[in-house]
């Protein structure tokens, strides 16, 4: 049975240095377990964990459970409603971080087979009285999103000698126009098919996050590069009698695929925005831009054209919930430092 202590505790006496690790209490067994996580992963890692056990043994302390004089068998799932409730005081980020150490301080109990597998009891407390933390969009640079954009508008196809290195460049161009004013995600642009198109209206019928159907609209700059790439493709790639209906709108262009129209996949197009944010703004800004940072830049640009209108930034960016739209509609610290420069600090004519 638990060992209790009356005795006070604070979380500054809490320290691992006084444990006996070649014992088999709570406090010997969370010792080797933060020196399994020294071993395994990062020293920051280490560090928060090794917090999170220091503030999970102070919490049996509090509630009068001597952790160096308890058998770690007679460990209980108890004790994770009392270190959830502890942690209300702190960040819901920070207390899914405590939570996640814990979690691998019980399984790291039954794994070295000092405690009952309990796991599933254990996360079925946390999945009841655990925070949800709604992460912030990616944070993106709209002025390098503008440079890549113009860079790619500019960059004529043929200024390339060998042909599928020009069916390379209208492919990107075309690809990073439809990811700036349509908002897909890489893999529903991926899975973009000529049978899809309504091109006349410049709309397509796309399958969107969580299977759903959805009509996406395409702005007449991406349609023309769209149709650009195609054009030159047809004219290169496409046998009489194949299926045009049934072909990929973004193909691969490399030594892998060959003289077959195979689609464009996630890592390609990942490869493909690394390379257009190199070309446009230099090596140093490699993996500042994302292909997720053309969707925020698609919401950000929808809501500033239409006054802030949340209800339609929401359904052309095909959000299912307008909170997730909320999200997208904070502005950088620069932006808002323009905006109050250009209200208050622009000299304005007088009206005399």
């Amino acid at each position: 049975m638990p060992t209790t202590n009356s005795a006070g505790n604070t979380l500054s006496k809490i320290t691992f240095e006084n444990f006996d690790a070649s014992t088999n209490t709570v406090a010997s067994a969370a010792l080797r377990y933060t020196r399994v996580v020294e071993e395994s992963r990062s020293q920051n890692t280490h560090r928060t964990y090794s917090q999170a056990i220091r503030k999970f043994l102070w919490v049996l302390g509090k509630h009068g459970v001597h952790a160096q004089a308890t058998a770690a068998a007679d460990t209980s799932v108890d004790w994770v409603t009392w270190f959830v409730t502890e942690l209300r005081a702190q960040e819901a980020a920070t207390e899914a971080i405590y939570v996640t150490a814990l979690v691998g301080f019980y399984e790291y109990l039954v794994a070295e087979e000092l405690w009952p597998d309990k796991l599933a009891k254990v996360k079925s407390i946390l999945k009841r009285r655990l925070r949800r933390v709604t992460p912030l969009p990616p944070p993106f640079a709209r002025e390098q999103i503008d440079r890549i954009i113009n860079y790619v508008s500019a960059s004529p196809a043929s200024a390339a000698t060998e042909p599928r290195e020009q069916l390379r460049r209208l492919r990107d161009r075309a690809f990073v126009l439809t990811l700036a004013d349509t908002g897909l995600r890489i893999s529903e642009a991926c899975r973009l098919t000529t049978g899809h198109f309504d091109w006349p209206e410049r709309r397509a019928q796309v399958e969107i996050k969580g299977g759903r159907q959805s009509t996406v609209r395409f702005s007449e700059r991406a349609v023309a590069a769209i149709q650009a790439y195609l054009a030159l493709r047809d004219a290169t790639m496409v046998a009489t009698g194949m299926r045009r209906n049934a072909l990929p709108i973004f193909a691969r262009h490399d030594d892998g695929a060959g003289s077959k129209l195979l689609p464009l996949n996630s890592l390609g197009a990942r490869k493909l925005v690394d390379r257009a944010v190199v070309d446009a703004v230099g090596p140093d800004a490699k993996g500042t831009v994302t292909p997720h940072s053309f969707r925020h830049y698609f919401v950000t640009v929808v809501l500033r054209a239409s006054g802030g209108n949340l209800k339609m930034a929401q359904r052309l960016a095909r959000h299912k919930n307008i909170s997730i739209t909320e999200r997208y509609a904070r502005v950088s610290d620069e932006e808002e430092d323009r905006g109050y420069h250009e209200i208050f600090n622009t000299q304005k004519p007088s009206n005399k």
